[in-house]
C-alpha cells in the first residue's frame, strides 16, 4: 500500500494519510476487513513520527472507517454512513483549499489576484469546460 506524503504542502501530515486512507476505500482499493499496517509499521515506512500517524488512526477510528482492535490489528470497517463521509469530503476539501492558498500565498500571489484567476476557473467550470487543459 502506497502512500505519497508532501511535506511542504502545509497540509498536516496526519490528515495526509486519513485522506489518502479514506480515497482508496472509496476507489476499492481498500475493502472492507482489509488490515492497515500496525502504527509503528506505518510512521517507519512513512519515516514520520508514530504520534502523527496515531492521531491519523484515530480520526479514521472515530469516524467509523476503520476499527482498532487491541492486539489484533487496525482494519477497514466499512463505508462510514452519509454524514460521517462527507464531513470527511468536507475536511479533504478544506484541506485542498488550504494547500492552494498557502502555496498562493508563498509565491507572493495577493487574495484579489487568487480570488480573481479562482473566479474566473469557476467560471470555466460550470460553463463545463475541461478545467484540466492548458
Amino acid at each position: 500500500m502506497q502512500f505519497q506524503l508532501d511535506f511542504r504542502s502545509g497540509q498536516p501530515i496526519y490528515l495526509q494519510i486519513v485522506d489518502q486512507i479514506r480515497q482508496k476505500v472509496a476507489s476499492g482499493e481498500l475493502k472492507p476487513g482489509d488490515q492497515l499496517p500496525t502504527v509503528r509499521q506505518m510512521a517507519t515506512d512513512l519515516r514520520v513520527n508514530f504520534n502523527t500517524v496515531a492521531r491519523a488512526y484515530r480520526i479514521l477510528d472515530e469516524s467509523g472507517l476503520i476499527s482498532t482492535q487491541q492486539g489484533r490489528g487496525t482494519y477497514i470497517w466499512d463505508t462510514p454512513p452519509g454524514e460521517v463521509d462527507e464531513m470527511l469530503r468536507q475536511e479533504a476539501l478544506e484541506s485542498l483549499t488550504r494547500r492552494f492558498l498557502h502555496t498562493a500565498q508563498r509565491q507572493g500571489y495577493t487574495p484579489v489576484e487568487v480570488q480573481a484567476a479562482l473566479d474566473e476557473q469557476l467560471t470555466a467550470w460550470r460553463r463545463g469546460d475541461d478545467i484540466l487543459d492548458e
